[in-house]
């Protein structure tokens, strides 16, 4: 079984698809990750993040088993990994690793901004997280303070703001709702209430 998860930042739906992974005995890919880790690998090399044939690259010698999602979920490579999955030719050369990866058994839940649309489009199940912009920016200020981090939700709500634009306006692969996607709000649900609805909502599309 594939499940796609789809959604803009901090939506909610990393945690999301790691709990259904779970419940599910699932394999699970944050496919933000890698493009966070093409970014790294061009800022430790000190290459233009502007540079598309150096991200390609980068994005070539990508292991996705390799990940360190501690150093990778840091906030200073939002910004970087944003501007590197804009690029193209950099979709292209992550599109057959992502793939690969659903199609191992026993199957996965991918989450990402084009999972249900390009990457799994055949995907047994495809949900849209989504939120209020202030409230994604209020948990994830949340979030950063909770590891100790000061947070500046004004600043945040500005970023998220501008990753959505550069998301939803991009030439290849914008983010959108794949059009047999199930919508989730998770505007008015904590945690527990948005993976009860998504369970619910994967339990259906299997029972048909």
């Amino acid at each position: 079984m594939i499940i796609a998860i789809d959604g803009p930042a901090a939506s909610g739906k990393g945690t999301l698809a790691r709990r259904l992974a779970a419940h599910f005995g699932l394999r699970h890919l944050d496919t933000g990750l890698l493009y966070r880790g093409v970014a790294k690998a061009l800022l430790d090399a000190g290459a233009d993040l502007e540079d598309e044939r150096q991200a390609v690259d980068a994005a070539k010698a990508l292991d996705a088993t390799a990940l360190n999602e501690a150093v990778l979920k840091g906030r200073g490579l939002a910004e970087p990994a944003s501007i590197v999955s804009a690029m193209p030719r950099v979709r292209e050369a992550l599109v057959d690793l992502q793939r690969s990866f659903a199609a191992t058994a026993p199957g996965a839940v991918l989450d990402g901004r084009d999972i249900g649309t390009v990457i799994c489009p055949h995907a047994d199940v495809k949900i849209y997280v989504d939120a209020a912009p202030d409230v994604r920016a209020h948990r994830r200020a949340i979030e950063l303070r909770s590891k100790g981090v000061a947070a500046d939700e004004v600043k945040i709500l500005d970023d998220i703001q501008r990753r959505d634009e550069r998301d939803k306006t991009r030439s290849v692969a914008p983010l959108k709702p794949a059009a047999d996607a199930h919508l989730l709000d998770t505007t008015h649900l904590d945690i527990d209430a948005a993976v009860r609805a998504a369970i619910d909502i994967v339990e259906a599309a299997r029972a048909g």
